[in-house]
């Protein structure tokens, strides 16, 4: 990049499990969601923050917590189309419930709206939920095999998709469409392509071995983009990043890895991805490919401390390099140069993009 990042560290004094931009209601003023763990105490909440960005240091300012069962292991939002200043919140737990929020943006509160009991919805810690466009639907996948759907109107009520009674595991989930989602899970990629229309499984299987056999591969989180909802990103074991087309649901475009012959020999990571999002910010380097095979773009952080923008065939860009593990991020869709990441060692970094 032309111009440094800004980067800002703020110390936190809970451990920081999860976080999230909150869909902004004006321009003038911005939320951050976090899910926070107490070690101390052993207690869980959820938080909002406001933050007011500043070219020397900027401030996040709290405005509301609550306290939460159980540890949050996933965190997701959405806009709600009745009220946009009261977005949507869904929360998957270790002890295997789904919790449901909303936040209202100009009073800087919290209210918890319903949850899903883990009795029946999981056996386990439910580890991806992702809610759709319209926050009417939220499916949820863990890792005993089962994928459900909750309806955000039955407050409390799941149709179970499938269950697989342990034969499968999944681990990350995301929605392609109002009527299909990816899910991604142990083994061999393990990338499962479902539709709501056509229940009894996937209407499409992705298996690849980015371990040449030797250990069994996870995927720890796939993103799809807005504007090409046929091409899914999965990110996971070994520094392995790759994008699956389900227009050829057996080929898939390497992009990263340290355990397979044929990955790039510029990987930047060498050990496991935990978060991917396409990057919006970054724009493809050619411009002149207009192909819609081209893979964009993607944003990844992992264990080994490294926040990077990775581009099929360009040398991997460095953004963010810890001591420790970088557990997750979020890009402000609004405002992309802007980019919120939890650390291990109980803090918040803040990235600004030139």
């Amino acid at each position: 990049m032309a111009e440094p990042v800004q980067i800002q560290r703020l110390p936190q004094d809970t451990y920081i499990d999860a976080v999230r931009w909150l869909p902004p209601f004006s321009t003038f003023t911005r939320h951050i969601l976090l899910a926070a763990f107490d070690s101390d105490t052993s207690t869980h909440s959820l938080r909002t923050l406001a933050f007011s960005p500043s070219q020397n240091a900027s401030s996040l300012i709290p405005q509301s917590s609550l306290s939460v069962p159980s540890r949050i292991t996933s965190l997701r939002t959405c806009s709600s189309t009745f009220n946009p200043s009261r977005p949507i919140i869904a929360a998957s737990t270790f002890s295997g419930s789904l919790l449901f929020f909303t936040a209202d943006l100009i009073h800087g509160s919290l209210s918890f709206e319903f949850s899903v009991p883990e009795k029946g919805l999981h056996n386990g810690f439910v580890p991806g939920i992702d809610l759709n466009e319209n926050g009417s639907e939220c499916v949820s996948v863990g890792e005993d095999g089962r994928v459900n759907l909750v309806g955000l109107a039955e407050k409390g009520g799941f149709r179970r998709v499938f269950d697989s009674n342990g034969l499968v595991s999944y681990s990350a989930v995301k929605w392609a469409s109002p009527v299909e989602f990816v899910t991604g899970g142990v083994g061999r990629f393990g990338l499962h392509w479902w539709d709501k229309r056509k229940p009894g499984g996937p209407v499409a299987l992705f298996k690849g071995n980015w371990t040449d056999g030797t250990t069994s591969g996870i995927v720890h989180s796939v993103d799809i983009h807005p504007s090409r909802k046929y091409t899914c990103l999965a990110g996971g074991s070994s520094g392995t990043l790759f994008a699956w087309d389900i227009r050829s649901p057996k080929e898939s475009t390497m992009l990263s890895s340290v355990g397979l012959h044929d990955a790039p020999a510029n990987s930047l990571v060498e050990s496991d991805i935990w978060e991917v999002q396409y990057d919006n910010y970054t724009h493809s380097s050619k411009i002149s490919d207009l192909s819609s095979s081209r893979i964009l773009p993607a944003m990844t952080c992992s264990e080994d401390g490294i926040l990077a923008v990775i581009e099929h065939g360009q040398q991997p860009i460095e953004i963010l390099a810890e001591p420790c593990a970088i557990n997750c991020f979020d890009i402000d869709r609004q405002n992309p140069t802007d980019v919120i990441c939890s650390l291990e060692w109980e803090s918040l970094a803040i990235l600004t993009r030139p």
